[in-house]
């Protein structure tokens, strides 16, 4: 298992030992112990989640507030995604920034979606089934969300804009220089 940092360092690409032969693979997704030391602290994943969706579903930009804020563990299962993390901590040096990588049930990868990040993925494949473990328990109150088309985040969602499939949430989130409720950085959010 490989980590690798981003151009936003706190962004982690999880590249995972794949062993395959005529019979199929096998992989481990989630090492604890080899995250946590690569990390330097402890992280508590106490939820698992999985969305399946048709191409050109996007879903995001999503995060939550403290108390509830959540970091991600995402990777897809079946077919294949751009997924996005967009740094939403004021006072970052990369504030507005954004990583984006192919996730795909055929490269395996994964990313590590900190807190004081919001997270979005647009589907590149039909029956594309997407899955992710939280550190934090999923709150209505402190949920909220950033333009996926901000176009101060300029972010390429690779699709045309009318082949993507919204939610009515989703069509409605307001741009990152409107929103009221982001983090601070140099915050310890894990505290």
């Amino acid at each position: 298992m490989q980590f690798v940092r981003t151009n936003i360092p706190d962004v982690i690409i999880i590249e995972p030992t794949v062993h395959g032969d005529h019979r199929g693979y096998f992989v481990e997704t989630f090492r604890a112990d080899k995250l946590e030391e690569f990390l330097g602290f402890k992280l508590n994943f106490g939820q698992d989640n999985e969305s399946k969706s048709s191409k050109g579903v996007l879903r995001g930009l999503h995060y939550q507030l403290p108390p509830h804020a959540q970091t991600k563990l995402v990777r897809v299962i079946q077919g294949k995604v751009l997924d996005v993390a967009v740094d939403i901590r004021r006072n970052s040096a990369t504030f507005g920034q954004y990583v984006a990588v192919e996730l795909s049930a055929d490269n395996k990868k994964q990313m590590l979606v900190p807190r004081g990040f919001a997270h979005g993925f647009v589907v590149l494949e039909d029956d594309t089934i997407f899955a992710y473990k939280v550190d934090n328990y999923y709150s209505p109150q402190c949920d909220r969300g950033i333009a996926f088309d901000d176009p101060a985040l300029n972010i390429d969602w690779i699709l045309k804009t009318e082949e993507l499939k919204l939610s009515a949430k989703d069509t409605t989130q307001t741009k990152l220089n409107e929103a009221k409720d982001l983090f601070e950085f140099g915050v310890d959010y894990y505290a």
